[in-house]
């Protein structure tokens, strides 16, 4: 007898056997150039974790857990074309993928002539990676821990960030450090390998990326509490930068307030002289102007619009003068809110309305508590630079008024010459 062969098996099947594998070695082959070219020209380039790179480890990790659990050819072959085409539908959708890929995999196989059974099947392992869909049977369990495998292999935090680069770009997100490595640690602990041969080949390298993953996000939150920690205490302690800043504002707003002051000054002294200068002789019946002006009662109009302007740009100027405390008549009923952040209890127009003890319990308070000290800094300057936006508002107002009714003033002296000529 030839070695070659044993009783009960023919000749015939035993040529046809080759032709099988072969057959099956073609359709696989088939499917890796066409996914290659399709991802190549069509994959978006934002995908930069589920890339081609993904769908090649998956198909590798598919070829090894299927072999560790013995599965017949046939299957084996489906589990492959699934792997091949399970992330092809990220091509058209990003949420909810898995679907359009099982439609490009259909297609693609019937086309091939491809028995549609086992399309069917391929169909029904690309269904189980959807994360809401059941994986029931060993292969779809393989499938789907083939797709994970990321999970359990040294290269998870460097797949991690592929993955948050891809998310950031894709759909628009941004992470924190600690952020991020959250997500990660919840991801990892809430997922499971659920083959056999899955468990077993990732099972210890899964349970070091958790406890790696763990001392990874306590150093993130260490050093995110101690550089918040620095800025606190930098803050709290008064560097020289913030105790510069409030003393150059505070120099500022003395500095604006005084020019205002002395802008109002400039203005009452000379809207009242000519106010002085305009009643006096009008009002004089043996001057010379009295009657002159009783002969030409024309004169009114530019003489009162004279009086307009000196008078509205005087009592804009007095109003911009004017002192202007911020208090609050309610301190002195409830001095327990003393604290409170609208008020300043440094400024004479706040604690004027406490008591002796409660002005002396609440400046001791502001001793004790350097975010309060601030506060109550931060709450001057914002009224100072309250009543300083009155004041220049005001004087605005005054110099528009007299720089106005002059131009109308001298319009109108025009016009009655040209009248008297």
């Amino acid at each position: 007898m030839h070695p070659s062969r044993q009783p009960g098996i023919s000749t015939s099947l035993m040529e046809t056997t080759p032709v099988i594998k072969k057959a099956k070695a073609e359709i696989l082959r088939q499917a890796k150039a066409y996914i290659t070219t399709l991802f190549e020209e069509k994959l978006p380039k934002q995908l930069v974790y589920h890339s081609l790179k993904h769908t090649n480890l998956t198909v590798k990790e598919v070829r090894a857990l299927g072999a560790a659990s013995e599965l017949d050819e046939s299957d084996q072959e489906a589990l492959e074309l699934a792997a091949w085409f399970h992330d092809t539908g990220y091509i058209d959708t990003y949420d909810g993928h898995e679907y359009r890929s099982m439609e490009r995999a259909g297609e693609w196989l019937q086309a091939q002539g491809y028995p549609a059974d086992r399309i069917a099947v391929v169909q029904d392992l690309i269904r189980a990676t959807h994360r809401d869909e059941p994986r029931e049977t060993e292969m779809q369990q393989i499938l789907v821990d083939a797709d994970l495998c990321s999970l359990g292999r040294e290269d998870f935090s460097a797949s991690g960030e592929l993955m948050r680069a891809e998310w950031e770009t894709i759909l628009g997100r941004s992470y924190s450090n600690t952020e991020w490595a959250e997500i990660q640690l919840d991801f990892l602990v809430a997922s499971k390998f659920r083959s056999q041969a899955a468990k077993e080949r990732y099972g210890e390298q899964y349970k070091q990326n958790i406890k790696d993953q763990k001392d990874r996000l306590k150093k993130i939150e260490k050093k995110e509490k101690k550089k918040k920690e620095e800025v606190q205490g930098n803050f709290a302690e008064g560097k020289r930068g913030v105790e510069t800043m409030f003393r150059t504002t505070y120099d500022n707003h003395v500095s604006l307030s005084q020019m205002a002051d002395n802008k109002a000054n400039m203005m009452i002294s000379l809207n009242a002289v000519i106010l002085s200068i305009l009643i006096t002789y009008l009002g004089a019946k043996t001057s010379s102007i009295g009657p002159a002006f009783t002969r030409n009662p024309i004169l009114t109009v530019p003489m009162g619009l004279l009086v307009a302007t000196a008078l509205g740009s005087v009592v804009s100027a007095i109003l911009s003068a004017q002192p202007d405390v911020t208090t609050f008549k309610w301190l002195k009923k409830s001095p327990a809110i003393a604290t409170n952040r609208r008020i300043n209890i440094l400024f004479f127009g706040n604690f004027t309305k406490l008591s002796l003890d409660a002005f002396q319990g609440g400046m001791y308070e502001l001793m004790r508590d350097k975010d309060l000290m601030y506060t109550n800094m931060i709450t001057d300057i914002y009224y100072l630079g309250e009543v300083l936006s009155r004041k220049y508002r005001l004087l605005r107002i005054s110099y528009t008024i007299f720089m106005v009714g002059l131009i109308l003033t001298a319009l109108s002296f025009g016009i009655v010459l040209l009248y008297k000529a």
